[in-house]
């Protein structure tokens, strides 16, 4: 693939699905579409949050934030991904590149550390509720996410300092839609036992660790629920950690297969496709999740909307 007279050499090509050029405008206007739900469903899962007092409680303070996340991680790779769908240039400055990099990295560990401390307070919630609100008081919740953000932000500067450091020999396209690690690696001319050993360690910190976290407090709060006899309490206790637990299922599963497997396992196609839904349709979808099994943000929607005046005069 060529690119412009206009570009530099420091450009790179994002190759993305060129290969099939025949679905990009299907794909460009599926996710198009799941932009559009991101923005709306993030943006107002943040905003009820935020005004509704009665959701200033801890589990929404993390699920604010979890969308604050999904909002940046997407918008640092969707934008440039529908510019190359939709125009004959597929390129992104080295600038562009090192920043979507950075961003995909940053945002995604740090969402792998908010769902494990969301894990944590459904444990809380569930496990010791009568000394729920002194376990997850104000302070701890702010430090829990405030690590979560600066542990995100330190595996992503170190990972980033290593791979765009790793020597290209001239090379310029990145087998993918956005410029992801795996990708980037690819396209050095040498092998970094470095580098290797970095994102193994920080693969296992920031996926493994976290993930197995929040099995055992799912296992916890099973040996909870099978105890509660109160059919309403279990289906509420059901109805929160069902969420939950859908979101963690669709986000480590897929990020797992791109991020721990060996390289040659599967087609670089087939990868992109997986990139593709932990990236464009995960965070579309977690706003609908929480929103469609909570009743409480369904509530607070309604008391925004002053649906809830209307439907006690009728």
């Amino acid at each position: 693939m060529e690119t412009s007279n206009e570009s530099l050499g420091t450009d790179f090509i994002l190759l993305g699905f060129s290969s099939r050029p025949q679905v990009e405008y299907i794909i460009s206007v599926a996710v198009f579409i799941f932009y559009t739900v991101t923005l709306v469903g993030n943006t107002t899962i943040i905003l009820v949050s935020y005004l509704d007092t009665q959701l200033h409680i801890p589990m929404y303070f993390f699920l604010s934030n979890l969308s604050a996340v999904d909002l940046c991680y997407t918008t640092s790779i969707i934008p440039q991904m529908l510019v190359n769908l939709w125009g004959p240039k597929k390129s992104i400055t080295y600038g562009g590149c090192a920043l979507q990099f950075f961003f995909a990295l940053d945002l995604g560990a740090t969402e792998c550390l908010l769902l494990a401390v969301m894990a944590y307070d459904r444990y809380a919630a569930v496990c010791q509720p009568l000394h729920y609100t002194v376990i997850m008081n104000p302070e701890l919740c702010q430090k829990m996410v405030l690590t979560s953000w600066f542990g995100g932000l330190g595996s992503a500067l170190i990972l980033c300092s290593l791979t765009l450091k790793l020597p290209r020999c001239g090379h310029r396209e990145v087998d993918n839609f956005f410029c992801e690690m795996p990708a980037l690696i690819k396209m050095a001319c040498v092998y970094s036992k470095v580098t290797e050993i970095a994102v193994f360690t920080l693969g296992v910190i920031f996926l493994l660790v976290p993930l197995s976290l929040i099995l055992i407090s799912y296992g916890l709060i099973t040996q909870a629920v099978m105890r509660i006899k109160s059919a309403s309490r279990w289906r509420k206790v059901l109805n929160t950690c069902g969420s939950h637990l859908t979101v963690v299922t669709l986000f480590y599963g897929t990020i797992i297969y791109m991020y721990m497997k060996p390289q040659n396992t599967a087609s670089q196609e087939e990868g992109k496709f997986f990139t593709l839904f932990y990236t464009i349709v995960t965070p579309s979808l977690n706003p609908l999740i929480y929103t469609l099994r909570n009743k409480d943000v369904k509530s607070a929607m309604k008391r925004m909307l002053g649906m809830d005046k209307y439907s006690s005069k009728v």
